[in-house]
């Protein structure tokens, strides 16, 4: 069995509790000894690494909306029009990417086409490419006029990343589909975006009907669900219909907020901001003032802000990362959300760390397995050069990033 001590390292385990020097122990697959700087673990046939008491070691990041099937794309018919070859080995490089950024884990919010995360999942699984641990998703579900429904009249057909369907019956039928083929969380895109001239971003576009179609067929194959879901309503109906990760929330009102807080125990918000902070404050490249005060870039983060603000009191657990892919948010680029998390949302660099670390654990539904330095813990780490509590860009940096390491392997390492 392999064994490798991260020596002299400083332990940012992600409890909460503030980091302390030490050294850690992994044998095969899982952490099996935490130390103290004054205690020591045998170092005995192990590979050592050492921190030189400078380093940070802390677990691995986990991307709670990941499309890695997305080619930092400003145009979703181009992304509809890649043959599905390409798009696998499209698929492969971003997963590879995202392992090296020291993302660890993803959850899946939507695959571009329906198999392209499961292969990549069973190929991951398999150690036939590298990539993150990865809940696989089915594409966007969405409704005729809903987000990622390109089509019209005189062109009926356009693919996109979405599948579109109507009503509860097509709902049943394709979430059973979509399952056979292997998904593990089927995506809904319940409301509307500010991308949607026609359905915007406060507007509830599917019915509860084909909510409560498509959750009975996932509740009863023991799958999961997440969902696209903006306005008020929609985080409603997520709630009520079982689903766990709920994506942006950020238009939800009183009534949401208190279905969120009764139900913490088991449901997550990823608001998923970097796009709209970028947008918001970063985008003059990309988009003129006009567009961004046409398009309310700086209202919705600022609702979302509130939102996360009292979610956060009432004790709901946000994630961070989230929409990453596109084309003012590049692949690579995730961890800027802990940034993000502190400047726009009002966490301490401890919460937003944990926003992609101890909490993407539960998320994935490995709270006793995942995201933490706990000894039995799987062995997913970064030996990082730098304290990303007093510079969390310093994760944005491949460079100094020493070591990464998933499932007890060491998929880089840099060891002076």
């Amino acid at each position: 069995m392999t064994k490798v001590l991260f020596s002299d390292v400083r332990i940012l385990d992600c409890s909460g509790a503030d980091p302390f020097l030490g050294h850690v122990l992994i044998e095969g697959k899982r952490i099996v000894g935490i130390s103290r700087q004054v205690e020591s673990l045998s170092r005995e046939g192990a590979q050592v690494i050492d921190g030189g008491g400078q380093a940070t070691l802390m677990p691995g990041l986990v991307e709670s909306h990941a499309h890695l099937s997305i080619d930092n794309t400003d145009d979703l018919a181009k992304l509809g029009a890649i043959p599905a070859e390409e798009h696998t080995l499209l698929t492969a490089r971003n997963a590879k990417l995202y392992l090296d950024h020291g993302i660890t884990s993803c959850l899946s919010a939507a695959s571009a086409k329906p198999r392209l995360d499961v292969v990549i999942r069973n190929a991951i699984n398999a150690g036939e490419i590298p990539g993150p641990r990865l809940l696989a998703a089915s594409p966007w579900l969405t409704v005729t006029g809903g987000l990622g429904d390109l089509r019209t009249q005189h062109m009926p057909y356009v693919e996109s990343m979405a599948l579109v369907a109507d009503g509860p019956e097509e709902y049943r039928r394709l979430t059973r589909e979509l399952i056979r083929e292997g998904v593990d969380i089927i995506k809904l895109v319940i409301s509307g975006d500010s991308f949607v001239p026609h359905a915007g971003s406060e507007t509830t576009v599917m019915s509860e009907a084909e909510v409560s179609a498509a959750a009975e067929v996932v509740h009863a194959h023991g799958k999961r669900m997440s969902a696209h879901a903006r306005s008020a309503e929609s985080v409603k109906l997520c709630v009520r219909h079982g689903i766990k990760v709920i994506y942006h929330a950020n238009f939800a009102d009183a009534e949401a907020l208190d279905l969120l807080e009764e139900n913490k125990d088991w449901v997550f918000v990823s608001p998923n901001v970097g796009f709209t902070a970028i947008a918001a404050y970063e985008g003059s490249e990309w988009f003129t003032e006009e567009q961004v005060q046409a398009m309310g870039f700086r209202e919705e983060l600022a609702g979302a802000a509130c939102v996360v603000k009292e979610l956060k009191r009432r004790g709901v657990r946000v994630l961070g990362g989230g929409d990453y892919g596109f084309f003012i948010t590049p692949h690579g680029q995730n961890a800027r959300d802990i940034d993000h998390f502190v400047q726009h949302l009002g966490f301490t660099p401890m919460e937003a760390i944990l926003s992609m670390t101890k909490y993407g654990g539960e998320a994935m539904d490995m709270a006793t397995e995942l995201g933490q330095i706990k000894e039995g813990f799987l062995a997913d780490l970064l030996l990082v050069d730098g304290d990303p509590l007093n510079d969390s860009k310093v994760l944005l940096q491949k460079d100094q990033l020493r070591a990464i390491m998933k499932d007890g392997e060491i998929h880089k390492c840099v060891n002076p």
